[in-house]
């Protein structure tokens, strides 16, 4: 096959993968997967941040911060004879300062670096970040972060008991933008492999089925096979052998019904519910009321008259008037037909009329009662 012949199939490939008509809840592989191997690195490192206004680690709590700079002075050829708690001057605060590597990613590139106070500072406004290695989890230094503090608000403001002092967002921590250079590349060699795995953000047996008919109606039967419910492994074909990143590119561009399983997420706290796709309930009687007790203390006070001639003074008496009132909300039980929607779920739920606290309640006891058939989940 010439390369002519080969250039004009991929492209075939590629309009028919973007072009090809999909059901409404379709959605791209890259956005339900990621390809294995090919991920972030976390890094981290210890540093100093130095030019803050008197708003840096103190004596107490801040030891660790002194010997950092008894280190830092010394490897610059600066050696004291003084008493080390006198440089603590409260403008310098210790850190520790995180950033992500990105896959292929190549030295001379820059990242943001975000520092993070470890002891008291009280702020890290107009600090500058000292020369501090970023290691990976095997110890190898991987980027050098360096450069001035920015923490997105201010402290202003004299302080003192009177509250003379206006703070807006957090100070003790901030962000170094673009203050991170790769100095060491992770190497990931894609051109070598025969196989592109893909890993599902959410593992699924039904979605991993319908990820490998994907490929497979694109590139050909047996192209694609479902591992497990998270893992999808492609077979590299012979014509895309040595240009992995156009084969990658084809798939993720592939359409996939996403199918989940029936859930509903609760959050006490807030009193937030949300409700999955697939949640159902069967026929079933729902009550729910209120019992509200409301109690009332009236303080009366009781001031005699001007006492007679010859006659003893009177004396002004306080006596409490305490009135307890039950409220019992009036509650109705409605009859609940077995749904076959979300929106029908919806509307059955709105007619009860509770607020979402009280919902909370109501969908315990119906997936106590068997009739809610879908997980519910409480955060």
């Amino acid at each position: 096959m010439s390369t002519r012949i080969i250039s004009i199939f991929n492209l075939l490939v590629l309009i028919g993968s973007l072009w090809a008509p999909s059901s409404a809840d379709a959605v791209r592989i890259k956005d339900i997967g990621v390809i294995e191997g090919v991920r972030e690195n976390q890094l981290i490192g210890y540093g100093l941040v130095v030019g803050l206004d008197s708003t840096g680690d103190r004596v107490i709590g801040g030891q660790f911060t002194i010997q950092a700079m008894m280190s830092m002075l010394n490897k610059m050829g600066v050696n004291l004879v003084i008493d080390p708690i006198q440089l603590l001057t409260r403008n310098i605060a210790s850190v520790m300062v995180t950033a992500k590597l990105p896959p292929f990613s190549r030295p001379g590139m820059t990242l943001d670096a975000v520092v993070s106070s470890m002891a008291n500072a009280k702020s890290l406004q107009g600090g500058t970040l000292l020369l501090t290695p970023l290691k990976a989890a095997n110890q190898q230094v991987f980027a050098v972060a360096q450069g001035p503090v920015s923490i997105g608000g201010f402290l202003g403001g004299t302080g003192g008991g009177g509250g003379a002092t206006v703070i807006k967002n957090h100070q003790a921590a901030g962000v170094v933008p673009g203050g991170a250079i790769i100095e060491k590349e992770l190497s990931v060699n894609i051109d070598t492999w025969e196989t592109v795995s893909v890993l599902l953000r959410q593992p699924d047996f039904t979605t991993a089925i319908r990820t490998a008919e994907a490929v497979e109606s694109a590139f050909g039967k047996g192209s694609a096979v479902a591992v497990n419910a998270g893992s999808v492994r492609a077979t590299i074909p012979q014509i895309f052998q040595g240009r992995v990143v156009e084969y990658i590119a084809s798939i993720e561009g592939l359409d996939v019904t996403v199918d989940s399983v029936a859930k509903i997420v609760v959050n006490e706290r807030t009193g937030t519910v949300v409700l999955g796709e697939h949640v159902r309930i069967s026929t079933c009687a729902i009550s729910h009321g209120n019992l509200t007790i409301s109690i009332k203390n009236t303080l009366n006070v009781s001031q005699p008259p001007a006492p007679l001639v010859g006659s003893s003074a009177g004396q002004t008496v306080v006596t409490p008037d305490v009135q307890t009132e039950i409220k019992e909300q009036e509650s109705r039980l409605i009859v609940v037909d077995e749904t076959v929607t979300l929106g029908e779920v919806v509307q059955a739920l709105n007619a009860v009329g509770v607020t979402p606290r009280d919902l909370v309640a109501i969908l315990a006891a119906l997936k106590s009662a068997g009739a809610l058939q879908a997980n519910l989940e409480i955060i």
